[in-house]
């Protein structure tokens, strides 16, 4: 027996509520399968109890050898997390722009590890400054933890500045008349760097070139990648630049291998598309127990793009 539209849309409703992402406009991703988050909870307005799910075999956010969850995706958890409150919990409209001035995290990576099924995590946020304009979030600090199974996965924060489109447009005028290279042609000088020196499997995931330096290289990432470039920008997207400042590490500890487990990134400005960016490892610091802390900076104009200092194992 047939049901009725009617009955059809009863038996619907009535079904039990089942886990599902957030939608993808709101963590600004084009493609469903790199939506990390699953739902949110406010508790008293300036806190919210967020749930999502990193995947066993993610084709960018995973260790060498596919054991581990890489470090980098609790960074992008934490991008996801504070566009998608932005927009839900503090009445950013849709199309406005983001910018992210800094962004941290700390991860146990003895916690890392990928277990016999995907990684349901709960991530708690608190919103410790906020700045509104009209009523809407003009700039936001958050803080944020993740825990798996109540274990600690990691922690960290950022600060968001949202850009009405207006605004942005006039900001970003003059690259209309200079259209980045993405739109026009592949990066002139591509010529990555061994996957194995930077921490990756594959060439496509590799953003740095050679120089004649042997602690600087340029920025060439594949601008049709996938997860990287997911979705349309005018400028180099800011986990394009942890992900340089991450190989460049790599590179310099090569042929050892080296594992951000944690890291402080500031934004100074836009990386351009259409115009070399030097990514640079400027400071070594050993530390106790077979770890180090590197300093590598990002320059494009003789001006500073990005500063970021990563801790970590070197093994």
């Amino acid at each position: 027996m047939s049901l009725t539209t009617a009955e059809a849309r009863s038996a619907l409703s009535a079904a039990p509520r089942l886990t599902t992402t957030v939608a993808k406009e709101y963590v600004h991703r084009d493609s469903l399968a790199e939506v990390f988050l699953t739902g949110c909870d406010t508790r008293d307005g300036l806190r919210f109890s967020l749930t999502g799910q990193w995947p066993r075999a993610h084709t960018l956010f995973r260790s060498l050898d596919g054991a581990s969850h890489d470090p980098l995706q609790a960074a992008e958890t934490f991008r996801q997390a504070g566009i998608y409150l932005a927009h839900v919990e503090f009445g950013v409209p849709l199309g406005h722009n983001f910018v992210m001035s800094n962004i941290t995290y700390t991860t146990d990576m003895s916690n890392l590890r990928i277990e016999s099924g995907p990684t349901d995590f709960d991530l708690e946020a608190r919103c410790t400054d906020i700045v509104r304009r009209r009523g809407v979030a003009s700039r936001l600090q958050l803080e944020f933890a993740i825990r798996r199974n109540g274990q600690l996965l990691a922690t960290g924060g950022g600060q968001f500045s949202v850009i009405p489109p207006a605004v942005y447009n006039r900001l970003r005028a003059h690259r209309a008349d200079h259209p980045p290279v993405a739109a026009t042609k592949p990066h002139p000088v591509r010529a990555p760097l061994p996957p194995a020196t930077v921490g990756r499997t594959f060439t496509t995931d590799v953003v740095l070139s050679p120089t004649d330096a042997p602690s600087r290289w340029l920025l060439t990432p594949d601008l049709n990648h996938p997860i990287l470039f997911d979705h349309k920008g005018d400028h180099v997207p800011g986990m394009v630049l942890l992900e340089g400042a991450r190989q460049a590490a790599c590179a310099l500890m090569a042929p050892k291998s080296f594992t951000p487990a944690s890291a402080s990134n500031d934004f100074h400005r836009y990386a351009e598309l259409d115009r070399p960016c030097w990514v640079e490892v400027t400071r070594v610091t050993p530390e106790a127990g077979n770890t180090v802390t590197l300093e590598v900076t990002g320059h494009q104009d003789e001006q500073t793009v990005f500063v970021s200092v990563l801790t970590g194992p070197v093994a």
